[in-house]
């Protein structure tokens, strides 16, 4: 086999790219996702900066060729000298003070440096010690996962790591597309810590539809886990998804029509939370004595979301993710062959994803010409994706995040909404016009009210596509194509358009035409019954997570990205699906090939893991806690030296109950020790290395009565100009304004749409 790279390809939507990978395991995850997408990636391996399983280095390697390194400084000798040849490097925290990432990226310009570490490369956390489980205790994950009333339950293992990897993967993106067009190169600073809080289960973004009927108010302690309740039935378990009208219409006639149930105000989320008790009766009853599968079958006839609660190793062994492509028997290394998941992004019917195993190479086989630097100019006003037109008809919480991902670096994105179909994230409890998830979600977007359903409307939007860059949706598969707007038609009129389907569920495979939210695929895919207590345990603890919309949203867009680059290179366009369970699964890619070597393997474990030492532990106060995660000898000796020998599990206990959670993080990250106190969704706010990095901004809305904390995207770059983001539209409110500025359409036209019903607008306030 030649160690050469594969040549530019038009399925390699990144295939000129070049990728130094020296980082840590988060930055290889972020250069593996990169690879998956084409970039000819060279792993500096040999360097044990990782620490990680031999399995799990072949899974986060694959794709790459793998050069190694006897030590640190050979390390950063390749990274000077890679770097004229390069359009990204990868640093660890390490690597970038040995080669100074700030040096290297001036003397070449159109560089881009994206530097990984827990806490980033300032503030007051930055030399402290970190793993998964304490950055999910700090990120505020911990405190809403658990038992109401008992001990906090980490989430399952590897989703934080690759959900950081995700972030790195579109800031890296974001930069290199400023590159592409004739910007600065940057060093990027890529904070785990910040990537979880924002990218996770972020306090403040966009929550499930389900937030609609809950009390608004944060708990001190965990929340109950009800919204997306489990069911037992005859051969294991269901979750069910209510959310719509129609969705609960087809459930009550499920039921049989209960007359308890039979008033309209049923139809709000809001009024089945206040009736829960009776409402779960009658499910439990309906579903008791039948099999999981033939409920997931007539659930999807009906209209109403629901998925059965399966293991890893049943997603495993699941029809419909073999029948998609989602997961294969590959080989891994020479003498190592296991089933994987090998990607979850198709690009013009073909699967983007892994191509080969990781290769070694010698440095006489590195065939990188130097490339001649190209002319940078100053970063553009308004952001890298200044100019980029976007039509969204995304819905709830995905299709709300990859626009804004695109919005709030400068895109005009155009939400297209229906009347008769509104978008589930506008719901509210008291019939308000606003509410905070609409508002995090749409920020810096433009609505156009529109119908799809008739011709005219179908023809308007059409004609749109002709002069856009991107269309958005996440509808069920084959859904545009009812409409009559699929990639197929949209590409008649537009060759360079770029359009993304997403579903719940890939639209290959017995699964295709099932609903799903983010809490069914957890369920499909095994991870709810990773999210227990104990293995043995029925009852599944994500009950409150939006995991994985917006890790997912992040893919997309990084999707949607990379194929607006290759357009540069190739003038063409393209039509990509992704699907959120293929996501997840590809997230769990370690785990799944163990659990294909070891059958039984990979099963819950709680808050033990697989650590030298393990806990979360009450400290003193109210429903107070700390986080200890020990993976090292030494780290060992530190505790057991911090809080005395014997029984260590007592010991740390005693040891904690005493101390405030912040005062045993300090004294245990002071001895070495890797240590987190939990941290509530309102703390966030105040966390010393969040406001240094300046992780928060505030967002004002007209139609809310308060300002709401949100994200600031600028937080990691060094080079980006942004603008302050316009306030998330009312419906229908810019209809006139883009059908002016896109289609230049006169004022009588305008007015005979909307009197027809065309098109409609946000009625004017008083």
């Amino acid at each position: 086999m030649s160690n050469a790279p594969a040549p530019p390809s038009a399925d390699r939507p990144l295939a000129d790219l070049r990728v130094v990978d020296a980082s840590d395991h988060v930055g290889a995850g972020t250069a593996r996702l990169l690879a998956d997408l084409g970039a000819d990636v060279v792993r500096l391996g040999g360097v044990d900066r990782a620490g990680q399983s031999p399995l799990k280095d072949a899974v986060d390697h694959a794709n790459k060729r793998v050069l190694d390194c006897a030590h640190p400084e050979e390390a950063a000798g390749l990274v000077r000298a890679l770097a004229s040849s390069a359009d990204l490097v990868l640093l660890d925290l390490d690597l970038a003070d040995r080669v100074d990432a700030h040096a290297l990226q001036h003397a070449h310009p159109a560089l881009v440096v994206l530097v990984s570490s827990p806490f980033g490369a300032s503030g007051p956390r930055r030399a402290w010690r970190a793993t998964e489980s304490t950055l999910l205790a700090l990120s505020g994950s911990l405190s809403r996962s658990g038992r109401p009333g008992g001990v906090p339950l980490l989430p399952p293992a590897g989703i934080a790591d690759a959900t950081a990897a995700a972030h790195g993967a579109w800031l890296a993106m974001t930069a290199l597309t400023q590159v592409a067009r004739g910007g600065p190169g940057q060093v990027v600073d890529l904070s785990h810590h910040e990537a979880l809080a924002v990218g996770l289960d972020p306090a403040f973004g966009v929550q499930g539809s389900a937030a609609a009927g809950r009390s608004g108010k944060v708990r001190r302690d965990r929340p109950p886990a009800d919204s997306y309740p489990v069911y037992p039935c005859a051969d294991g378990h269901v979750r069910l998804c209510l959310l719509s009208r129609r969705q609960w219409r087809g459930m009550f006639e499920w039921l049989g029509e209960p007359e308890a149930f039979a008033d309209p105000r049923f139809d709000s989320i809001t009024e089945r939370v206040r009736s829960a008790e009776e409402l779960d009766a009658l499910i439990t009853a309906l579903f008791a004595d039948q099999r999981a599968a033939d409920l997931a079958d007539e659930a999807a006839r009906r209209g109403v979301p629901l998925a059965q609660v399966l293991t890893l190793a049943d997603a495993l062994d699941a029809d419909h993710f073999r029948a998609a492509g989602t997961i294969a028997r590959v080989d891994l290394t020479p003498t190592l062959s296991a089933e994987l998941p090998v990607g979850c992004v198709d690009l013009d019917g073909r699967r983007l994803g892994f191509r080969a195993p990781a290769q070694r190479i010698d440095r006489d086989d590195l065939d990188w010409s130097r490339r001649p630097a190209p002319e940078t100019g100053d970063a553009p006003a308004g952001g890298p994706f200044e100019g980029l037109r976007v039509l969204d008809l995304g819905v709830i919480v995905f299709g709300a995040e990859v626009g804004r991902a695109f919005a709030d670096l400068g895109a005009d994105v155009v939400k297209v909404e229906s009347l008769a179909f509104p978008d589930g994230l506008r719901q509210t409890r008291g019939g308000e016009e606003m509410n905070a998830s609409f508002a995090w979600g749409q920020r810096g977007k433009r609505s156009l009210g529109l119908d799809l359903r008739c011709d005219a409307g179908r023809d308007l939007f059409v004609r749109l596509a002709a002069g856009a860059d991107v269309v958005l949706s996440n509808f069920k598969p084959g859904t545009l194509d009812g409409l009559g707007i699929g990639h197929a038609v949209l590409r008649e009129v537009n060759p360079g358009i770029v359009v993304l389907e997403s579903a719940a569920f890939s639209s290959r495979g017995p699964w295709a035409r099932r609903l799903g939210y983010g809490p069914l695929v957890r369920a499909a895919c095994g991870i709810s019954s990773l999210w227990r207590y104990h293995a043995e345990d029925a009852e599944c603890w994500d009950g409150v997570t939006v995991f994985p919309d917006h890790v997912a949203a992040k893919i997309a867009a990084l999707a949607v990205a990379s194929v607006l680059l290759r357009r540069e290179r190739l003038g063409a366009g393209g039509h990509l699906e992704l699907a959120q369970s293929d996501v997840v699964l590809h997230q769990l890619a370690a785990q799944v090939a163990e659990e294909s070597l070891a059958p039984g393997t990979v099963r819950a474990v709680g808050n033990r893991g697989t650590s030298l030492f393990r806990s979360v532990l009450p400290c003193a106060g109210d429903d107070e806690w700390c986080v200890i995660d020990v993976r090292r000898p030494a780290e060992l000796a530190a505790l057991e030296a911090t809080v005395g020998r014997g029984d260590l599990g007592a010991a740390a206990a005693r040891w904690c109950s005493t101390r405030g959670p912040h005062e045993a993080t300090t004294e245990l990250q002071a001895a070495g020790v890797p240590a987190a106190a939990m941290l509530r969704l309102p703390e966030l706010l105040d966390d010393p290395q969040l406001e240094h990095r300046g992780t928060y901004t505030t967002l004002k809305h007209p139609l809310l009565d308060h300002e709401l904390p949100a994200e600031a995207t600028s937080a990691p770059f060094g080079r980006i100009r942004l603008e302050d983001a316009s306030p998330a539209p009312r419906v229908g409110e810019h209809t006139r304004q883009v059908l002016l500025e896109h289609l230049g359409l006169e004022a009588a036209e305008i007015e005979g749409l909307l009197r027809d019903g065309v098109v409609h607008e946000a009625p004017d306030r008083a």
